[in-house]
């Protein structure tokens, strides 16, 4: 099992500095399984159960966040002309440095992954993976069977863009409310589709990626740690 110093792991839990770490380990208000340590050089499993100040802190290596994207806010680390997604993370999150995980129009909401793991980030992100994203959408006149054809042959745009194949099906008797399945998500996608369509999205917000659905019970810009099986069932249950 591989170990590392005391101060390290403190540091990188974003909730103190190195130098805040040092002076607290060397206080004796970190504790490892119970027990004082007061060496920050001191070698320990992130396995272990690490207090300081009677406050747990998380030893993970990486970390995974589900968040309810609200609309007017921007999948950026910096705020430009509207807030930025990780302005809303606590502080101790945002130091740490997670970032949003691919990105979703300003305008559009739902299901949106925070981390600060690249190698994960890529992989849900790369065409390549060809993990799903579903959307729920809303537009302006009804969506048709013929719609839901030319969407699974595959769309090419009069600019040239093709687009790979992907899945509409209706929620409810309102042909206007449909969810959209794509394995891209190539710039505008979803709307662009829909455009091909002869209709424009009014509202959208994604509901899943992968096999992960949304937490209902998170209100606009709530978020929740995923679990490691969580955080697997982002690669299952592809189309």
């Amino acid at each position: 099992m591989e170990l590392e110093r005391l101060d390290r792991i403190l540091a990188g839990s974003g909730m103190f500095t190195r130098s805040q770490a040092r002076t607290l380990i060397a206080s004796g208000s970190v504790t490892v399984d119970g027990t004082p340590v007061r060496r920050p050089e001191t070698k320990v499993s992130r396995a272990s159960a690490v207090r300081a100040e009677g406050r747990e802190v998380d030893t993970d290596r990486f970390v995974y966040y589900m968040m309810n994207k609200p609309a007017g806010t921007i999948c950026a680390t910096e705020s430009g002309a509207y807030p930025a997604v990780t302005g809303l993370l606590p502080r101790h999150l945002q130091a740490r440095g997670l970032f949003p995980v691919g990105r979703l129009d300003a305008d559009v909401t739902g299901l949106l992954l925070l981390t600060d793991d690249g190698a994960f980030a890529h992989r849900v992100t790369a065409p390549r993976s060809a993990v799903p994203k579903t959307y729920e959408v809303l537009a302006d006149g009804p969506l048709t069977a013929e719609h839901a054809a030319l969407l699974a042959a595959g769309v090419t745009m009069p600019d040239g863009t093709a687009y790979r194949p992907a899945r509409l099906c209706w929620e409810g008797e309102d042909h206007c409310r449909c969810l959209v399945t794509v394995t891209e998500g190539k710039f505008h996608e979803v709307k662009n589709l829909i455009a091909a369509c002869g209709r424009r999205v009014t509202a959208m917000s994604r509901r899943s990626i992968g096999g992960l659905t949304l937490d209902k019970m998170l209100r606009p810009g709530d978020i929740k740690k995923l679990t490691n099986e969580e955080i697997e069932v982002v690669f299952r249950d592809f189309i």
